[in-house]
């Protein structure tokens, strides 16, 4: 039963930002109304949020303890917010100890705001460019992303990739239609890779069993297949790639297939920035003011900097918890197991019918026990990582997200189970370690995460999609989009708007959304539990 945190180091600045954001709704609404205000206010609240820790460029990289300029311009090490801190003592608790702390217990506990489809998207969003090295031998410092909002899962990491996927006229992506509906082709025949798709990798797919292989999709991201809520984002972005290249090859007959795919490409990275920011962000943040893409707003702005994706950014999104132990799968309840590696279900359910059940089904609330067992080896492996790079406590971390340090564990969680847990394991909230302690947090009151990762998702996610270069000045023209993409940029603010016009014919509209249809501000739940207020000085 959670009694109620203590908000006594919460910090007086934090607790006023948070009132003032999250009550007065009528204001809020007014500022909407009002297009000036509008967009002075969202400047000002974008800005605010991405201010609260030191902009880019961060003096270190995982490639070293020292500043050199190799650590400054090789990004195939991650940037690191805070220096590293060597484990010198030994003193971090047991591996399996800690990564028990995550374990469910049972069902697992519902969040009261997130759909699964909030967790799927997610998930695929962030593997576009949160991507650890998993060659061999095995360097944790090391990544091999591209470090932008590119859409690297559906188009790949590289030209070679890119050119793999391509039809080659009309700037289409390869595909087939099967019972009316678009899916990219299948990768493999009886089991072996076809020769046009020689060059394309899927992770784990020695492992896989023939008929397994069989059902893989050739698509641009190694991860691509590897769970049906991954392959459905591609597929609807695949469908929408297509939709968009055909609107333009009709426009302009004139261009080659080159600048019809580039310039479609284009126009979807736009489309996702935006889905990000008026969907995803909206759905995350717990305030009334609807923040949205205002490309002008910011150039000018200290942090906006070239982007280089940080450790602690690919540490804190790893949300095994959000998934539930049973996914609706259409009309099917599936173990997670079976969803793995099994484009079957998609092609037979249909695409709209698995977003609206994905739409349907509450995640899980993300925090300490409440991963799935199937999942414990990557909680394990994100805990190794984070050791194995030396990450700073938590404590510190919140201080340099502008945080006060906590000083007790009733500060970090009001669930005696979690405090519990924690203190037996490090006896002292100074020795917390950030990957434990960003999961142990309460979620804050009506959002869908906890108060340190909500900040350091401010900070990272907007200040890397609002520092695109398609969102440059001189580049977010419609010498750049042509005039049908901007107005199909323009026509774009969530995932249910792709949904529904890239379905056959005759398709009734799909409910798809990231927040439960059932929830209300300030309703009874795990983010809404009362908030102890500090004991009077006496």
């Amino acid at each position: 039963m959670n009694t109620g945190r203590s908000k006594v180091n919460d910090g007086w600045n934090n607790r006023i930002e948070f009132y003032l954001t999250t009550h007065f709704e009528p204001v809020w609404r007014l500022v909407q109304r009002i297009p000036v205000l509008r967009r002075k206010v969202n400047r000002a609240l974008i800005n605010r949020a991405i201010s609260k820790t030191p902009p880019r460029p961060n003096p270190l990289s995982t490639m070293a303890s020292y500043t050199s300029w190799r650590s400054l311009t090789d990004r195939t090490f991650d940037g690191r917010h805070l220096p590293p801190v060597p484990d010198g003592d030994g003193s971090r608790p047991d591996l399996g100890r800690t990564t028990d702390l995550f374990l469910r217990r049972g069902d697992g506990l519902q969040c009261p705001k997130s759909t699964v489809l909030f967790a799927n998207f997610a998930q695929w969003f962030t593997d576009g460019f949160l991507r650890s090295d998993r060659s061999l031998p095995r360097d944790p410092r090391k990544n091999t992303s591209n470090h932008e909002i590119d859409l690297s899962q559906l188009y790949g990491l590289n030209r070679e990739v890119t050119k793999l996927l391509r039809a080659g006229e009309g700037g289409l992506l390869k595909s087939q239609v099967i019972d009316g509906e678009e899916f990219p082709p299948y990768l493999c025949r009886d089991g072996v890779v076809k020769p046009e798709f020689q060059g394309l990798s899927v992770i784990g797919f020695d492992e896989l069993s023939d008929a397994q292989k069989n059902q893989l999709f050739a698509m641009g991201g190694d991860r691509g297949n590897s769970q049906v809520g991954y392959s459905m984002m591609n597929v609807l972005f695949l469908r929408e790639h297509n939709r968009v290249a055909r609107l333009l090859a009709r426009d302009h007959p004139e261009w080659d297939d080159d600048r019809i795919f580039e310039t479609a490409r284009d126009i979807l990275i736009v489309m996702l920035i935006r889905i990000v920011v008026e969907d995803y962000i909206r759905h995350i943040a717990p305030y009334h003011f609807k923040f949205f893409l205002d490309p002008s707003a910011f150039p000018n702005e200290r942090w906006y900097r070239q982007n280089w994706m940080a450790i602690e950014f690919n540490l804190l999104y790893r949300w095994h918890s959000l998934v539930p132990s049973t996914l609706q799968v259409g009309e099917e309840s599936m173990p997670i197991a079976a969803t793995v590696f099994n484009n079957e279900v998609l092609v037979r359910h249909g695409l709209g019918a698995l977003f609206e059940s994905s739409s349907r089904q509450a995640a899980c609330r993300i925090g300490l026990f409440n991963t799935d067992p199937y999942l414990e080896e990557v909680e394990r492996a994100s805990i190794v990582q984070a050791r194995e790079v030396h990450l700073a406590p938590y404590n510190d971390y919140r201080e340099i997200f502008s945080f006060p340090r906590v000083t007790d564990f009733d500060q970090i969680s009001g669930d005696p189970t979690v405090q519990r847990a924690l203190r037996e394991l490090y006896g002292s909230v100074d020795k917390v370690e950030l990957y434990v302690g960003l999961f142990a947090e309460d979620l804050r009151p009506d959002s869908a995460l906890p108060a340190l990762m909500a900040r350091m998702v401010g900070v990272d996610a907007l200040s890397q999609a609002l520092t695109n270069p398609l969102l440059a000045p001189r580049i977010f023209t419609e010498q750049t989009f042509t005039p049908l993409g901007m107005r199909l940029i323009r026509q774009t603010r969530s995932l249910s708007d792709v949904l529904n016009r890239n379905l056959p014919d005759g398709s009734r509209r799909y409910d798809v959304r990231m927040t439960r249809r059932d929830w209300r501000r300030g309703a009874p739940g795990p983010g809404n539990v009362p908030i102890r207020e500090p004991a009077p000085v006496m």
